[in-house]
């Protein structure tokens, strides 16, 4: 029987599948801590290993040479472990390139370009990876993820969203807030101005839709209420059903599970998926009526990416699911 990857995906690409959380741990004591909940939850959250706002200053040679060392180790079996380097108007950016790209590259899950200004600051960062990444010999891409937080990016989001290797876009909404010099109030950095916000709700959406067009996964922003897991959990919820974000930072152990809960997809509608494509593999991807519906590749798409979304999110598929997508 033909596999859901290969028969329905032969016209186009699709959206990557990746986890909902991306952790961030700026410290080795963070990103191992990070690790061991990693191991505990399950590969259902990245850790991104901070060398830039998370990190200390003054040590940045020590610091990308300690996360070259634990993303190598045995600390990260699943070798879900990313990393953020400083943005193309710091003079260190090249040299985290120059020591991440050939001491961890085949292990690297993506690494993150902050503060970009324009398209041109994040295409450069990224022609400096390919090239280094071609001169030590890896072989494989490296996905990128760019963090659009300044006007500049986003007045370019569309054209950035274009950019190889790209495979997230990340909206950042503190620096975001930042840069209106006080036209947005800072109350709006939380719930529930953050999605009511007029030029706030403008800016997500506009990010969204460039990455869903280019087949990008766009990622949220943080929750700065580090203690209330219910308040990271309503904004999860919000920033997947109202803009259509994928994937959210997180910022705090407590944080995690509650942006991998409020991603997953509805119960029911994955128990009709999984029912669905089994119906349409045993009827070799043809139409089907399921529940007086109609269904042909069109939906089954739809219902394969949030099968394999689930499964990212740790949610438990039926034994038959199983054994034929993912055995």
């Amino acid at each position: 029987m033909t596999h859901p990857n290969e028969a329905l995906f032969e016209s186009g690409k699709s959206l990557p599948v990746i986890p909902s959380c991306e952790h961030f741990a700026g410290s080795e004591k963070l990103i191992l801590k990070a690790f061991e909940m990693q191991k505990k939850l399950g590969p259902v959250f990245d850790i991104t290993c901070d060398c830039e706002d998370g990190a200390e200053t003054g040590k940045e040679v020590e610091h990308a040479n300690m996360i070259v060392r634990v993303v190598n180790s045995d600390a990260n079996p699943y070798s879900m472990a990313g990393v953020r380097i400083h943005d193309h108007s710091h003079a260190d950016w090249r040299q985290d390139v120059d020591i991440l790209v050939p001491g961890a590259g085949e292990k690297l899950a993506y690494i993150t370009l902050p503060k970009s200004t324009c398209y041109e600051d994040a295409k450069t960062q990224i022609e400096y990876i390919q090239a280094k990444c071609k001169e030590a010999g890896i072989s494989k891409e490296i996905p990128i993820h760019v963090l659009i937080e300044t006007h500049g990016a986003l007045n370019d989001v569309e054209k950035i969203a274009t950019l190889p290797w790209l495979q997230v876009l990340d909206f950042g909404l503190m620096d975001f807030v930042s840069g209106y010099q006080g036209a947005i109030p800072a109350i709006n950095m939380r719930s529930p101005g953050q999605f009511d916000h007029r030029l706030i709700g403008a800016a997500k959406a506009r990010v969204c839709q460039a990455a869903i067009q280019n087949h990008v996964i766009p990622c949220h922003n943080v929750t700065l209420d580090l203690k209330n897991p219910y308040q990271t959990y309503k904004d999860a919820e919000r920033a997947r059903n109202e803009f259509g974000f994928m994937r959210m930072w997180s910022i705090y152990p407590t944080q995690i599970q509650a942006i991998v809960d409020a991603m997953k997809p509805d119960f029911t509608e994955l128990e009709d998926a999984q029912n669905i494509l089994i119906k349409a593999q045993d009827a070799e991807w043809g139409p089907i009526q399921y529940d007086g519906e109609l269904h042909d590749r069109a939906t089954y798409r739809y219902f394969w990416e949030l099968v394999q979304r689930s499964h990212f999110s740790g949610q438990k598929l039926q034994d038959e699911v199983v054994k034929r997508f993912f055995s």
